[in-house]
């Protein structure tokens, strides 16, 4: 395992603070996304020094059970990488993906069906050369809890000495999770099972968004519509860690952001529905267009809003004495609303840039965890996280 220290930050290019350094070794995975084409492998392969794991996000699951390669891991771009990581000793672990909860169920609870679904991931791993595989199945229902455990135990039982590292969401504590906890709540994921069978564990610790009913009532005040909130990211990793192993835990942590339309109602920010998601680059070009500051938010992430094509607050409808540009739009949207009792809507900008990153690093550092993983490298992320390791 290659020697991990924690940087100084650079954001946009300026000195930051440098943050406390623990003596602890991390380890860096990240995803290569099967949709970015050559800017992917590029991507990667300027980083392979900082890199420990490579998992090219490249397989999906056929109703036959089979895997398909989305990402042609045969052509040179890919066979580059490869061979450029195994000389720098970084691992290649392919991932295997699905968010379709009726596939999943019908392959994993129907014993032929599984059967194939493994021998076609043993193939894929094989014939590849590969160090082992990644499976992230999302969106599968509670029912699926011990079929999903079972073709763990048998795929890593086929797999041998081979990697079998596992993608899973994050679990937000039941008692910032729910307003009255659930008398019984049933989970897709067994994480006493996972534990057993997966070698390294990756913990989706990103999206958020509106899950932390207890974050939501702290940050109330401003718009808050997080990739990862730090806080929330400790939360999630403190209950996992009762249940995996800290040496096989990575942090997941995400390069990306999304842009919001917000429905604002009197008193309150009332209703977020995501437009789609965002690279920092589409940011940082949007605030310039809109002529804004970004704001560093109460989750430590950067983000601003402003009023979209179409939408206008008669300038009398003023924002607080002393707010930040980047709250603007939303203070004056609120004021208005308020005052006249009528919903209108404005538009919020957020993601995760080095520094919310940095945070992340720094707590995965303290908690003693294995390591991070990076979602996703594809040449849009905030070059400044390099950086860091």
């Amino acid at each position: 395992m290659k020697h991990r220290i924690l940087s100084i930050l650079v954001l946009c290019g300026v000195l930051l603070t440098p943050f406390g350094v623990s003596a602890k070794e991390l380890e860096v995975s990240g995803w290569i996304p099967y949709w970015s084409g050559s800017k992917g492998t590029k991507d990667a392969q300027k980083n392979l020094d900082d890199l420990d794991v490579i998992h090219p996000f490249s397989h999906t699951i056929l109703q036959s059970g089979e895997v398909k390669d989305l990402a042609g891991l045969s052509k040179s771009n890919w066979k580059k990488l490869f061979s450029n990581a195994k000389k720098k000793d970084v691992l290649i672990v392919p991932t295997v993906m699905s968010g379709d909860t009726e596939l999943i169920q019908t392959i994993l609870t129907n014993e032929a069906l599984r059967k194939k679904h493994i021998a076609s991931i043993v193939s894929l791993v094989e014939k590849g050369k590969y160090d082992g595989i990644d499976i992230d199945y999302e969106g599968k229902r509670a029912s699926v809890r011990p079929y999903y455990a079972l073709f763990l135990k048998e795929l890593k039982k086929e797999l041998g000495n081979k990697m079998l590292s596992c993608t899973i969401e994050a679990r937000t504590p039941p008692d910032s999770l729910y307003r009255t906890i659930p008398s019984t709540i049933e989970y897709a994921n067994d994480f006493d099972e996972i534990n057993k069978h997966c070698d390294r564990v990756n913990i989706m610790a990103y999206d958020q968004q509106r899950a932390d009913l207890k974050l939501n009532d702290l940050r109330k005040g401003e718009p808050y519509i997080p990739v990862s909130d730090v806080a929330w990211v400790k939360k999630v990793m403190e209950l996992t860690m009762k249940s995996i192993d800290k040496d096989k835990l990575f942090l997941g942590v995400a390069t990306y952001g999304a842009e919001w339309e917000l429905q604002v109602a009197p008193e309150w920010y009332k209703l977020y529905s995501k437009l789609w998601a965002l690279n920092p680059i589409y940011a940082y070009e949007t605030a310039e267009d809109e002529d804004i500051e970004p704001y560093r938010n109460k989750a430590g992430e950067l983000s601003f809003t402003y009023f979209p094509k179409g939408v206008s607050v008669p300038k009398s409808y003023k924002a607080p004495r002393g707010t930040h540009e980047a709250l603007e739009a939303a203070e004056r949207a609120l004021a208005y609303a308020t005052a006249t009792g009528n919903t209108t809507h404005v538009n919020v900008v957020w993601w995760s840039d080095a520094k919310a990153i940095g945070e992340k690093v720094k707590l995965a550092e303290e908690l003693g965890i294995a390591g991070v993983a990076i979602f996703k490298i594809d040449g849009g992320e905030d070059k400044n996280i390099w950086k860091l390791f």
